[in-house]
């Protein structure tokens, strides 16, 4: 993250001093006042500098009078403002800017800015620029999406958020966050060429979430607040809305690669040449949607830090989360052990705790016992899929971000092999996205052939290789599935083999109700 600079000086070069900002008023007639609002307009834009009138528009969103876009063009909304302030501070309220008005007008709006701290911040993670109010908020790192900012009581979140070559697209963004859910509402939604934004309300708390889409490359910011903190945070949202720069630089690159370190490592040395590696490599960060009032995501540990707690040594860097999908009928579901591994507790879908977790490290597998009947057990193929064959990956990728519900893509598999021939994997071509692990593989009869696990770190390769690998990705093969439940006695469906193939709807139909969420807590 860098800090540029205070936006209240960025504003006085573009309202510079109350003198010079009078002098672009001089040519307006002394009886302009009682014009109608259509000639005032006319004489602002076209006697007065385009710098003083955008100038004016950033000062009364500070002073909380306009909500708007910051386009230097004077019209009902901001003749309304100057309208509103005027009648705030006892002046007449003509619409005319007078002297007074504008000492008082930069005095206030200087006010508000230097109260809240605020600059202007590049997010090296996801390369966007905003404005940040830093006395109100702390920088608590990197998320799995992006970067976060939160009040010390916790009543107000700012995160960076960028999206990119998931196959997500900006309007299916906006479809997905613009539709109500039962925690959520929808208040207000804007939408233009390249951008949208969302606001409502979510567990009691306000948010906000502006997007803008460049091609693959989806990058935005959201704020959530509480009741108390809407006078102070409405004005700066006005402000950080119009002045947001989304594709200010190249990001530092995608944040999550799921991939078991070590074989990823041992890939990338041997590339280089060299017996150490530089791979970034990072878990699945918290998706726990019913523990954090935020919108996206939001590493504990640091939580903890900017609280001037000491890091958990027994705990992951982060909490993380996943996918599972049931296998027995006496409530065993399995996933990834990257998923659950140093958990304090698992949840399962609807914060169903697990009462026993059993791993296979080696193999990047965990059983997940429950007290509850979940649904039916998945029948699991005893043979591998073959070169080319069409599969289904589901899961909850990007859960906070995306809808709550399953989430399938389909591709084939590319390789009966994985990383440097490891014969415990397969290559598959279907999308996964954080989220995705410990899903299941199944084929068009519904039968599962294998355990979503990784996606390759599509930098890491360009950095070793100069060419950026597509639709990479990795799932565990069935024979390692089926020898880990037998060493744990658990009795799971076998798949008739020569079950017919079915359509994507009806294959997915069939196993959707068996997949759930997983989620690491760790408090």
């Amino acid at each position: 993250m860098r800090i540029l600079s205070r936006v209240v000086l960025a504003a006085a070069v573009l309202v510079a001093s109350p003198a010079a900002l009078a002098r672009g008023l001089d040519s307006i007639e002394p009886n302009v006042s009682t014009a109608a609002s259509a000639d005032l307009s006319l004489a602002y834009n076209t006697q007065t500098d385009l710098s003083f009138r955008r100038g004016l528009q950033i000062r009364l969103a500070w002073t909380g009078d306009y909500v708007g876009s910051f386009d230097g063009q004077i019209g009902p909304a901001s003749l309304r403002a100057i309208r509103d302030f005027q009648a705030r501070h006892g002046m007449r309220a003509d619409g005319v800017i007078t002297e007074t008005m504008l000492q008082l007008l930069i005095k206030l709006s200087d006010g508000a800015q230097s109260s809240l701290g605020v600059s202007l911040v590049d997010d090296d993670a996801t390369g966007v620029r905003l404005v940040m109010p830093l006395s109100l908020v702390s920088d608590l790192g990197a998320t799995q999406v992006g970067s976060l900012w939160r009040a010390n009581d916790g009543s107000v979140e700012i995160e960076t958020v960028r999206i990119a070559d998931t196959g997500q697209t900006l309007g299916g963004l906006f479809e997905a966050l613009s539709e109500p859910t039962e925690s959520r509402s929808v208040l207000d939604v804007q939408k233009a060429d390249g951008w949208f934004t969302v606001s409502g309300i979510e567990a009691g708390r306000h948010y906000f979430m502006r997007f803008a889409g460049d091609g693959p490359d989806l990058r935005g910011f959201s704020i959530s607040y509480t009741d108390e903190q809407e006078r102070t945070v409405e004005p700066y949202l006005a402000v950080a809305s119009n002045m947001f720069e989304p594709f200010a630089a190249s990001p530092r690159g995608p944040l999550v690669a799921e991939a078991e370190p070590d074989a990823f490592s041992s890939m990338l040395a041997r590339q280089r040449g060299s017996g150490d590696s530089e791979a970034r490599y990072a878990m699945v960060s918290p998706e726990d949607e019913g523990r954090r009032s935020h919108l996206f995501e939001m590493p504990r540990e640091r939580a903890r830090q900017a609280q001037g707690l000491a890091p958990r040594s027994d705990t992951p860097a982060f909490d993380m989360a996943g996918s599972g999908f049931v296998v027995s009928d006496d409530g065993w579901l399995l996933t990834n052990a990257h998923v659950v591994r140093g958990c304090q507790a698992v949840e399962i879908g609807d914060e169903v705790r697990a009462s026993e977790v059993r791993f296979d490290e080696e193999n990047d597998l965990a059983l997940i016992h429950v007290e509850k009947k979940l649904g039916e057990p998945l029948a699991i193929s005893t043979s591998k899929p073959r070169l080319g064959e069409d599969i289904l990956a589901l899961g909850f990728p990007l859960r906070s971000i995306l809808a709550d519900s399953l989430n399938v893509t389909r591709g084939n598999v590319s390789s009966l092999l994985g990383l440097m021939n490891d014969e415990r994997y397969l290559q598959i071509s279907a999308p996964v996205q954080p989220g995705n692990s410990g899903g299941p593989l199944v084929d068009l009869a519904g039968r599962v052939v294998g355990v979503v696990t990784a996606k390759l770190d599509a930098v890491a390769v360009a950095d070793a290789t100069g060419d950026i690998p597509q639709s990479i990705n990795f799932a565990i093969r069935p024979d390692a599935v089926t020898a880990f439940l037998h060493a744990n006695d658990v009795a799971f469906d076998v798949a008739d083999e020569k079950a017919a193939l079915e359509s994507v709807p009806d294959a997915t139909a069939k196993v959707k109700d068996s997949i759930y969420p997983v989620v690491c807590v760790n408090e």
